[in-house]
């Protein structure tokens, strides 16, 4: 017999019909139904295959944690793979279609798969690496001949290949309280929370919030769980307070009580309405968390435990009271503890026939005895199932007796259309092992229970392995009470509760081996690991469970170990000869389940680079600037007029700045707080140069060299009290040179007394360049004065401008007299406002990066195209910046041989002979013949046509370096079709004595 509906009950609308197809044909059910339900109503049992042996494979669980019935969702051409049919509510026009087999799911060849068992048992693509050496076939030849086929055959669903139409959003929420998870739980504690005045988030994955209330069947408060759980969430609701998230997955924890959620806001609708997004990422900052997210039943190992029509005890009694289905008709429960008796009982009930109740404990409470009475089943105590027949659906199950986990006597058939089994509880402690420590064994419960909390996280519920129905509402009322601060509250505040007493506590026996080849015994249903692989990763060494998980692939991809985790490592204990705890368990790594790429991009949509955005941005483009990506950030490339190239922009802008007062976004620069009694003696060490001497008030150049002697970053560090170091990089480096800083002091030199803050993003800045600039500062600054004696060259000030604090360091990098003037970002708009309205009567003029670097390259000044990884403080005449009266990071490797050779690449200045443009990359020949292909003795670094000098002009890496000046050489581009002649010259192109600068 097939599973059917039940002639009532469930919160399915019975009087509503929805047409879907699966596989090609059509099915109906109603509104309320997931896909797994509404196909098991329908008389489905096969689902899809397994991963590795092609087996046929039904529902084994009713929620997130169904590890068979993977399918793909398409909507027109797009395809959507390994989504669970649990977690699919149906909706007018879905179009579902089963995975991994050819040609259909009733008839598939890869089926042949189960006659190799041996050769594809755990590891069997390592050893394919190594391969057999027989005749040509040696070491991994044997690979290189069978890759294909195992690439081909790797993963589940296929992903396809057009542009994803669906729209996404991101946000952000910041709570006092957040509860993951809508159960009796989590709704006490959100209760709670917002009765004591809290901004509460309570969050739920599924579509109707209520966890295990919704099918309990126990009363509260003298309604079924159902309906008190949706009072519940209706009185919560009409809370400005409150804000509920349902089909809402808490995903991942993370420092700082920063969670990330994902909510599935049209995946139930035929098409979002207008302006909906498909999915919404929540970034979750909370205050405190109450951790209400239930637990998992676990399955039993056994051979033939994956027949179609053997499911978890739990899922079906979740069809038959959420969905109105009953799974078979004649069916038998198999389970160690007694909670799974409710199942028989429940479905006994609705009409089935419970043909026997297989308990492998010997003793069984009078509370399960009179649930087996109930449902008319026979007890068999102190037996176990020992195997199952049936092609593509479960026909009969095998008992034998169960004597001190031997399997003893012949085995009993009992024909059956539906197998229940029950091995447990595992709570479900995902989040709290992201954001914590190991997990605890209970050795009553033979589960792991939540680590102690790291992070400001309470547990409550199934999650903190309390099961019963009145016990979960206690918990979740005291977490919410002490997540909000307050006392413990009151017993009577406790709702009723009238509920079967059962012990959930299990016989600690998680497989059954019968004597004889019974067939295979699952573990992992998702990838085909089975009991026997397990312990062939022990027979072969892998004995850490970390090893365990990586070899087997057990606990992996979207399963996370949600049934297979215990059983598999229960097995691996006893190969051992030790118990589960001293086995351990992995950690459980964000997502909790899948999350959608574009869910996480979001309105990024095309860009898989954050977007980083000064505070100046809209102004730059709001003044006609064309903007491009330098490094993660947006930065302005020109200020183009009406019919203006790129050459011409940039021109204009450089010469305005030579010629009168320039100003220039340098936001992105990275800053770096250097702080501490040791910060002068830690910049000693990290630099060439010496900072310990520099006075307070005083900003100096620095060169970092990586410890291998090359040239690492450049530049300036400003010091603002004795203690208290403001550091910049280059833009690009930033994160980089932080992570070299961090590391310095974590592990080289620990005993130093230093803090590091970066702070790129907390100041903005600004540079005004060029003979009017001390003009423009003299015109907005007050607080302070700017002319030559108050701040000199690399001198520092504090003062304001339009009453925003700023503080301003005279520097240059474009060879002008110039000025950094940094604030607060918030204010980065308003002071840079305030000095373009101050330069307005010096016909300040606003440049961008081109113009920028043809300052520098006129200046010859050095950045990360010269600093490349390959070159020296020698190599770029920077060696005036090695100190010879300390050590510093790189001193030791800089004088090697090949550091020193003369005939290194050096940078120098190049022009061009031919009036042309010349561009990076391009290399420098001695030979005239642009057909030639000959040695290069270097190549161009970047160039620009210089407005100072009327020529193009170039820095350049070249053999010899300063030896070549005032020679003549080609340079040869080919892929820019570029041969032409150039003159090579110093790379100090304009006022190389530093007049104007100091000036």
């Amino acid at each position: 017999m097939s599973p059917r509906r039940s002639a009532e009950g469930g919160r399915i609308d019975r009087g509503r019909t929805i047409r879907f197809s699966f596989d090609g044909k059509a099915y109906q059910g109603h509104p309320g139904d997931t896909l797994a339900s509404a196909l098991m109503a329908n008389g489905v049992r096969l689902f899809g295959r397994s991963f590795k042996y092609h087996r046929p494979r039904g529902l084994l669980a009713a929620g997130v944690d169904e590890p068979n019935a993977l399918v793909t969702v398409l909507k027109g051409t797009v395809r959507e793979p390994n989504i669970a049919a649990t977690q699919i509510e149906i909706h007018e026009g879905l179009t579902v279609e089963s995975q991994n087999r050819f040609p259909s799911l009733d008839v598939d060849a890869g089926a042949v798969n189960q006659l190799a068992g041996g050769l594809l048992s755990a590891g069997f693509y390592y050893k394919t690496f190594m391969g057999p050496v027989v005749g040509p076939l040696k070491g991994t030849r044997v690979w290189m001949a069978c890759e294909h086929f195992i690439r081909r055959a790797a993963g589940l669903g296929r992903a396809g290949r057009d542009a994803d139409p669906d729209r996404y959003e991101r946000m952000n929420a910041f709570c006092d309280v957040l509860v993951a998870g809508a159960g009796p739980a989590g709704l006490m504690a959100a209760k709670a929370a917002a009765e004591a005045g809290k901004r509460v988030i309570l969050a739920d994955l599924d579509s109707v919030p209520g966890g295990s209330a919704k099918w309990s069947g126990d009363t509260i408060d003298g309604l079924p769980a159902a309906a008190w759980a949706q009072r519940t969430i209706e009185a919560l609701g009409t809370l400005d307070t409150v804000r509920l998230l349902p089909r809402t997955t808490v995903w991942g924890y993370y420092d700082g009580n920063t969670l990330a959620a994902l909510e599935r806001v049209t995946d139930h609708k035929p098409a979002p309405d207008r302006g909906e997004p498909r999915h919404r990422h929540w970034t979750i900052r909370a205050g405190a968390v109450v951790l209400a997210t239930g637990a998992f039943e676990r399955p039993l190992v056994f051979p033939g435990n994956d027949r179609p029509g053997v499911m978890l005890a739990d899922a079906a009694v979740r069809l038959l009271r959420e969905y109105g289905v009953v799974a078979g008709s004649r069916l038998a429960l198999f389970a160690n503890n007694d909670d799974a008796y409710r199942a028989a009982a429940a479905l006994a009930e609705a009409g089935a026939t419970i043909a026997a109740i297989v308990d492998m404990r010997d003793t069984v409470s009078p509370a399960a005895r009179a649930l087996a009475e109930r449902a008319g089943a026979e007890l068999v105590a102190g037996h176990a199932v020992t195997g199952t027949q049936g092609g593509k659906a479960i026909r009969e199950i095998a008992v034998q007796r169960l004597r001190e986990g031997e399997i003893t006597g012949q085995p009993r058939k009992i024909a059956v259309d539906c197998l229940l089994m029950s091995g447990g509880w595992s709570p479900a402690i995902h989040l709290a092992s992201q954001a914590g420590t190991a997990p605890r064994w209970d050795e009553a419960l033979q589960a792991f229970l939540p680590p102690e909390p790291t992070q400001n996280w309470i547990g409550a519920g199934a999650f903190a392995g309390h099961f019963a129905t009145a016990a979960a509402l206690a918990d979740g009322l005291a977490a919410g009470a002490k997540a909000s601060g307050g006392r413990a509250p009151r017993k009577s505040a406790q709702p009723r509760v009238e509920a079967a007493e059962l012990d959930i506590a299990p016989a600690p026996v998680f497989e059954i081996q019968p004597s004889g080849k019974a067939g295979k015994a699952f573990v992992d249903f998702q990838h085909d690991v089975t009991a026997e692989d397990v312990r062939l990763a022990h027979r072969e060494g892998f004995v850490s469970v970390e090893h365990l998980k990586r070899y087997t692939t057990l606990g992996m991809a979207t399963d996370q170990g949600k049934t297979s985790n215990v059983p598999g490592l229960a097995i691996m204990a006893d190969a051992l000869g030790t118990t589960i705890p001293e086995v351990g368990t992995t950690r459980f790594r964000p997502p909790y389940t899948p999350v959608s790429l574009g869910a996480l991009a979001a309105e990024r949509y095309g860009d898989l680079r954050p977007d980083r955005l000064t505070p100046m941005h809209d102004w730059h483009v709001d003044n006609g600037a064309t903007m491009y990506a330098a490094g993660l950030w947006y930065r302005p490339m020109i200020y183009g007029g009406r019919g203006e190239t790129v050459e011409q922009a940039y021109v204009r802008e450089a010469a305005a700045t030579r010629a009168g007062v320039g100003i220039v976004d340098v936001s992105t620069l990275g800053k770096i707080m250097v702080q501490g009694p040791d910060a002068a003696d830690f910049l000693d060490r990290v630099y060439t140069n010496k900072f310990s001497t520099l006075p307070v008030m005083k900003a100096r150049y620095g060169l970092m060299l990586r410890e291998d002697g090359l040239a690492y970053d450049d530049g300036t560090t400003w010091r603002l009290s004795q203690t208290d170091f403001l550091m910049t990089t280059t833009t690009a480096n930033a994160g980089k040179v932080m992570q070299q800083l961090e590391y310095y002091l974590d592990i080289v030199w620990p005993d130093l007394k230093v803090t590091l803050t970066s702070v790129s993003d907390q100041w903005a800045g600004a540079a005004v360049s060029g003979p009017r600039s001390r003009d423009v500062l003299a015109a907005c600054v007050t607080g302070t004065a700017v002319d030559n004696d108050t701040l000199p060259f690399m001198g520092i000030v504090r003062g304001e401008i339009d009453g925003v604090p700023v503080m301003i360091c005279r520097l240059s990098f474009s060879g002008e007299r110039a000025y950094e003037v940094y604030c607060g970002a918030g204010h980065g708009l308003h002071v840079w406002e305030a000095l373009m309205e101050a330069g307005k009567p010096f016909a300040i003029v606003p440049y961008g990066l081109e113009a920028l670097g043809t300052l520098r390259i006129e200046k010859g000044h050095v950045t990360g195209a010269e600093i490349d990884g390959r070159t020296t403080a020698r190599d770029l005449y920077l060696d005036w910046m090695l100190s010879k009266k300390k050590p510093f990071a790189g001193s030791m490797m800089m004088d090697r041989e090949g550091l020193c050779d003369d005939d290194r690449i050096r940078l120098v200045g190049i022009v061009a002979l031919d009036d042309r443009p010349l561009g990076g990359g391009a290399h420098i020949v001695e030979h005239d013949d642009p057909a030639a292909l000959r040695d290069s003795i270097g190549h161009v670094t970047a160039g620009c046509y210089s407005p100072a000098l009327g020529k193009y002009i170039a820095l350049a890496l070249v053999k010899g370096g300063k030896t070549r000046h005032g020679t003549r050489a080609f340079v040869s581009d080919p892929l820019r079709k570029r041969f032409g002649p150039v003159e090579i010259v110093s790379h100090h192109f304009y006022d190389p004595e530093g007049s104007r600068m100091h000036g």
